[in-house]
């Protein structure tokens, strides 16, 4: 069973993905309370800018990222298995983006002028809108067909591996604990003569 610590550094749709990790009840949610997305949001700023730098999520919040999650992971999974992506799911991806547009905001700094992007809604709208943009940018990819999923049996995570020989969503995770189970197998020999 893998640990339930969030895994990050992927593509931020597989960031969002992975925080639904397997545990020995079927999937956990990592992502389950305002704190927990909050927690997140901080581990993804650099990546998701600074509109939600600092932002503290309600649990309104919440509904529209699970959303996207869901959908993100249908169409991922999908090109994981080398089918197209189920329409609804990449439909709902679109409806989210619609929902927040992205609108360059001019200003002028007194020397020149900045165009800094701005969503507008609640939180949780703005946020999904990202997140649904960044699948998209994913999706359409031309490097999206080298998707994996983890090789330990017990792990759901997806990655984009910089190398083809990579088989674990993190060395320090699956990786570690595969090769320390094989270590184990090929050296252990029951003792023989126990009674």
């Amino acid at each position: 069973m893998p640990d339930q610590a969030l895994l990050t550094g992927e593509a931020l749709p597989l960031d969002l993905v992975n925080t639904r990790p397997a545990d020995a009840e079927g999937r956990a949610d990592l992502l389950a309370t305002p704190r927990q997305l909050a927690d997140w949001l901080a581990l993804q700023a650099d990546r998701l800018g600074g509109e939600v730098r600092g932002a503290a999520p309600t649990g309104a919040d919440l509904a529209p990222v699970h959303a996207v999650r869901a959908h993100a992971e249908a169409a991922l999974r999908a090109l994981l298995e080398g089918t197209p992506p189920p329409k609804p799911a990449l439909r709902a991806l679109t409806e989210a983006q619609r929902a927040a547009p992205s609108v360059r905001e001019l200003h002028w700094n007194g020397t020149e002028v900045t165009a800094v992007p701005r969503r507008t809604g609640p939180l949780g709208v703005r946020l999904a809108a990202l997140l649904a943009e960044a699948t998209a940018e994913l999706l359409a990819a031309p490097g999206a067909g080298r998707l994996k999923q983890c090789e330990d049996a017990d792990c759901v995570l997806l990655f984009l591996p910089a190398h083809p020989r990579r088989r674990w969503c993190s060395p320090s995770r699956c990786g570690n604990r595969n090769r320390v189970a094989r270590y184990y197998r090929r050296h252990h020999r029951p003792d023989a003569t126990e009674s």
